[in-house]
């Protein structure tokens, strides 16, 4: 029975009647007792007749008698078939058979030509080719021997003649300097050109140099210290059972009887009945769209042949 504001089952599953049943009033049988084959034990089945055993009798051969397969033939001896096989052989040689002249010859050490076909090369000999006599050269040339000295402060030591002396101005490369950086001096007309957006570097030479004004400086504030450290009027009161530590003092008892109250009285003509929404659309399975896409597609004429398709 469905519970009160319920649906019945057939309310549910959204069909008019209940379906009638196929197999009521069939006979039961149990799956294990089951033939497996019915058909193989009713009416005539084919007989093939047994199968035969191997013995002395020609009953097990397709032939009608035993046929031998060396019947009537003599005896053959194999070494005498290979000896008529060796001399007919021997018949299609034309001469006497090939023998070489000598055999190899051995060596009898490292770097002996004995056995070899070509024989020693000269190239490779040993020997010690005839040379040209030896003829040493003349004699080097003789001149006289270097001056001592190193040059500074010697006279005539060189290999031009001696440097006349000049008399030169002391200074001279201070005062020509004076005279240029006087003449320099003259020639400008102002101040240096200062471009504004002169390349710097990427780092400085000092990285605490800024070129902005520096702020004011701060003056810390003295905060004025207290006279006396603040102390709370008295400590928390702890609950004991009579809520001591409350701020509002506690309500005043008031006698209440325990008696259960209803609402109202449910009258017996259905006035105050429960009110139940009436029924909406009934349901019915439905099947999933993948279910659908595979019965279309797979089915008993193609389940054998189907490929199976990724997305």
């Amino acid at each position: 029975m469905p519970a009160e504001g319920g649906k019945t089952d057939m309310e549910r599953i959204g069909l008019f009647s209940e379906m009638e049943y196929v197999t009521v009033g069939d006979k039961y049988v149990s799956q294990f007792n089951r033939p497996f084959n019915e058909a193989a034990g009713k009416k005539k089945q084919m007989l093939p007749g047994g199968s035969k055993k191997m013995s002395n009798l020609q009953a097990g051969y397709f032939d009608p008698h035993f046929v031998r397969i060396f019947e009537g033939e003599g005896y053959v001896n194999l070494n005498q078939v290979r000896r008529r096989h060796g001399m007919e052989e021997a018949k299609k040689n034309i001469g006497k058979a090939f023998l070489p002249s000598n055999g190899d010859k051995k060596p009898c050490g490292l770097g002996s030509y004995y056995g070899t076909i070509g024989g020693p090369i000269e190239f490779f000999s040993a020997q010690s080719k005839p040379r040209v006599k030896y003829v040493a050269p003349g004699k080097n040339l003789y001149t006289n021997p270097g001056k001592k000295g190193t040059g500074y402060g010697y006279a005539n030591v060189t290999i031009g003649k001696q440097f006349s002396h000049s008399a030169d101005i002391y200074d001279t490369s201070k005062l020509t300097y004076k005279k240029e950086n006087e003449r320099h001096r003259r020639l400008l007309k102002g101040a240096p050109f200062k471009l504004n957006l002169y390349p710097r570097d990427y780092f400085d030479t000092n990285p605490y140099v800024s070129e902005k004004p520096l702020p004011p400086i701060k003056k810390e504030e003295k905060k004025g210290l207290l006279a006396s450290p603040f102390k709370p009027p008295s400590p928390g009161k702890k609950s004991g059972g009579m809520k001591a530590g409350t701020f509002e003092p506690y309500p005043s008892h008031s006698a209440d009887p325990y008696v259960a109250k209803l609402a109202g009285q449910i009258s017996s003509k259905g006035a105050n009945k429960i009110f139940h929404p009436p029924g909406g659309p009934k349901s019915r399975p439905t099947e999933s769209i993948m279910t659908l896409n595979v019965k279309r597609v797979l089915n008993m004429k193609n389940y054998k042949t189907a490929s199976v398709q990724s997305y």
